[in-house]
């Protein structure tokens, strides 16, 4: 069958459900979840698993998209006046589940401390794109949302160096030698991260200086997307993040660019269908067979994770002295997780072969609970921050 085909029942299915859902309160994007799952091949089989790896493009394009709007939300006056918060909120946020799944690993599941610190620096990552999908679903705003957004945009940073750290420590321990070299666990990373600002940067550069000579909103529209493209493309032949390239794009533009407005608004006109599939797919994708395997592992990692970014969000929102609402329910924003810890998961396998099955079948069992319901808890936790209209639920 033809796989415009397959993409019209996606779009129809994600927005079927997507209705279905919104009578029970849910958010949209689990209604695109589940209808996922439902014609996916874990249930029904209407998609098959090899249309869903042929449209990889729209996952791209979908995440390119989200990370330039998280940027494009981070203005720096805005950060200036919150000051130290941010780093201290992120450090928190990012570090005490990174401690707490290690662990539980080697203390209570009684795991190998190389198995253990590779998976607990996963933990740190925390994937965006529901929770932004949330918060514009139901227009949210508010002291929690202002936080949020440069929370997510430094937590994959801080995830990568992280994860290079504690990848090249367990390694070294499985090593005969046992030695730790400073440039795999340190300069690597913050290179990688370093290049992946410069690229957004210059991008965002660019795109600035063309903006006010463009008049016309169609040729605004295709430059602005060509742009987010190529950034993603030399993103990935750099191999480096494009969650970073794009964000900082996103960045540039809010900052540096004397018609912002435009350039960031203007992607909305596209994006809607995109992020439908985007997150159908994610459902076709998720495969609930894994479930069976994780069993108390998946579980432990599941608690002991979202244990450390609710604990670790509420320490540095305290010792900030953040707004209550930031204190209560930034953690319960930060649990889904997706992209950037499967794609952790998949270097693990490749160079861990002894531990990395086992950490893939764990990550992935988590993606499937994390990625249902993390919209839900989501969104209750803006709901109670007072920062979704009683009008828009």
């Amino acid at each position: 069958m033809n796989n415009l085909f397959y993409f019209a029942l996606i779009l129809l299915a994600g927005i079927g459900m997507a209705k279905i859902v919104s009578r029970f309160k849910l958010p949209h994007v689990t209604g695109y979840l589940l209808a996922g799952v439902l014609i996916g091949p874990s249930i029904l089989g209407i998609i098959p698993m090899g249309v869903a790896d042929g449209m990889h493009i729209i996952s791209e394009a979908a995440l390119g998209f989200i990370a330039y709007s998280i940027g494009s939300e981070i203005n720096f006056s805005k950060l200036k006046k919150m000051g130290k918060s941010i780093i201290t909120i992120t450090l928190f946020e990012a570090l005490t589940p990174v401690v707490l799944v290690t662990l539980a690993m080697i203390y209570i599941f009684k795991q190998p401390l190389p198995f253990a610190i590779v998976i607990g620096a996963i933990a740190a990552a925390t994937a965006p794109a529901a929770t932004i999908m949330v918060i514009r679903q139901y227009k949210a705003k508010g002291p929690l949302v202002d936080t949020l957004l440069p929370v997510v945009a430094m937590d994959d940073g801080l995830a990568i160096i992280s994860f290079g750290i504690a990848f090249t420590i367990a390694k070294s321990l499985m090593s005969a030698s046992g030695t730790i070299s400073f440039v795999s666990a340190v300069l690597v990373p913050l290179w990688e991260i370093t290049l992946s600002l410069g690229i957004g940067f210059l991008a965002g550069l660019a795109l600035s200086y063309l903006i006010p000579k463009i008049k016309g909103e169609d040729e605004l529209l295709s430059i602005v997307i060509s742009t987010i493209f190529i950034s993603i493309g030399i993103a990935a032949f750099a191999n480096v993040s494009t969650l970073l390239v794009c964000m900082t794009l996103g960045i540039t533009i809010a900052n540096f660019s004397r018609n912002s407005i435009r350039a960031i608004s203007i992607i909305n006109r596209v994006t809607p269908p995109i992020f439908i599939a985007f997150f159908t797919l994610a459902g076709i994708e998720l495969d609930l067979s894994v479930l069976r395997y994780a069993g108390f592992l998946g579980i432990g990692y599941i608690l002991a994770r979202s244990l450390g970014k609710t604990l670790g969000a509420t320490i540095g929102a305290r010792l900030t002295k953040s707004p209550t609402m930031v204190t209560k329910y930034l953690g319960l924003t930060l649990l889904p997780q997706a992209g950037v810890a499967i794609g952790l998961s998949m270097i693990a396998q490749t160079v861990m072969p002894e531990f990395g099955a086992t950490i893939r079948t764990v990550i992935l069992a988590s993606t499937v609970v994390y990625e249902i319901l993390g919209p839900v808890i989501a969104k209750n936790a803006l709901i109670k921050a007072g920062e979704i209209d009683p009008s828009q639920i």
